[in-house]
């Protein structure tokens, strides 16, 4: 008979590829992640790790054990859930991240009204780029992301999580007032590569390298044979549009980033379209009661935004002879 804490061991071990992570993810030394390794290839008979530099890796035993382990432990963590949900209390920590515009725009209503409704709920939000933030999901340090994926670069996710798409918007093209592009109905990305730099439109303001913004513009414009020299790398979209509005730069700005804006900048689709998806994210063991109402009260409060953006561009529209 294997203990079940061993093969949480040997699960974690898989899963996060050395012994300190996985002893990491499940709060308790190194040691005593060793210890409970070592006294499951005796009951099991099997060498289970091998030494690979200066770390280890599973042995052929040890992979298959492993498999083994992930659906035991993945049945116990939904025999949890279920027990869980006949109290359907929704209580205690909640941790949450996420990319700044997304938080901004649909998270604190969420959670203003979940505390209101679950006072013995304690939420607590971390802001970061989905590259940062997601091995503290995947780790345990974190519940629930909102994350982000840009149509030029879907995002690949480690197995083990499950998503809720929330928005799908449009990114568009912020410029300046003044810039030639800025009275366009729409903008082929290509022509950008047709402006000098005297008026901004070959600098590029953008979120650090390797986030998902940056990878999705960069990957958009590649695919009109573009290179983007991208001078201004800042997280926050309100910086980018302070630069866009002083005229040293344009940027691609997802709709929900586009607010607040600065006075004096325009946003212009561009040609081929460029969308972001919002998606809800989380460790599809780690479902508790309180991130399945987190998640439901996002994708409410995503459907009734995008109701809302969708009636005031209706009000927009003159009528049809007018």
């Amino acid at each position: 008979m294997f203990s079940l804490e061993r093969l949480r061991a040997l699960d974690a071990v898989a899963v996060h590829g050395t012994i300190a992570r996985a002893a990491e993810s499940l709060h308790v030394t190194a040691s005593g992640v060793s210890q409970q390794l070592a006294k499951l290839e005796r009951e099991s008979g099997h060498r289970l790790l091998e030494p690979y530099g200066r770390s280890v890796r599973l042995t052929h035993a040890g992979k298959v054990l492993a498999a083994h382990a992930a659906r035991v432990c993945a049945q116990v963590a939904e025999a949890e859930a279920d027990l869980a949900d006949l109290q359907d209390e929704i209580l205690g920590p909640l941790r949450l991240g996420g990319v700044g515009s997304s938080l901004r725009a649909l998270l604190p209503e969420v959670l203003t009204a979940l505390t209101a409704s679950h006072p013995r709920l304690v939420p607590t939000v971390v802001d970061g780029e989905v590259v940062e933030l997601v091995p503290g999901l995947v780790g345990g340090e974190l519940d629930l992301l909102l994350i982000e994926s840009w149509s030029t670069r879907p995002i690949r996710l480690p197995q083990g999580l499950a998503v809720r798409t929330l928005v799908v918007e449009d990114v568009q093209l912020a410029v300046p007032d003044a810039h030639p592009l800025a009275g366009r109905e729409r903008v082929g990305l290509a022509e950008l590569g047709g402006l000098g730099h005297a008026t901004g439109a070959a600098v590029w303001a953008s979120c650090p390298v390797g986030t998902e913004p940056y990878e999705g513009l960069t990957q958009a414009l590649r695919e009109v044979g573009l290179e983007p020299e991208v001078r201004y790398q800042v997280t926050e979209y309100a910086t980018q549009l302070a630069l866009v509005r002083g005229g040293l730069c344009v940027s691609l700005v997802p709709e929900m980033a586009q607010r607040p804006c600065p006075p004096g900048v325009r946003f212009v689709p561009v040609r081929p379209a460029v969308r972001r998806t919002v998606q809800a994210a989380w460790r599809s063991r780690g479902e508790s009661p309180a991130v399945r109402a987190c998640v439901a009260a996002l994708a409410q409060e995503a459907q009734g935004r995008s109701a809302g953006a969708r009636m005031a561009q209706v009000q927009e529209e003159p009528a049809a002879g007018g």
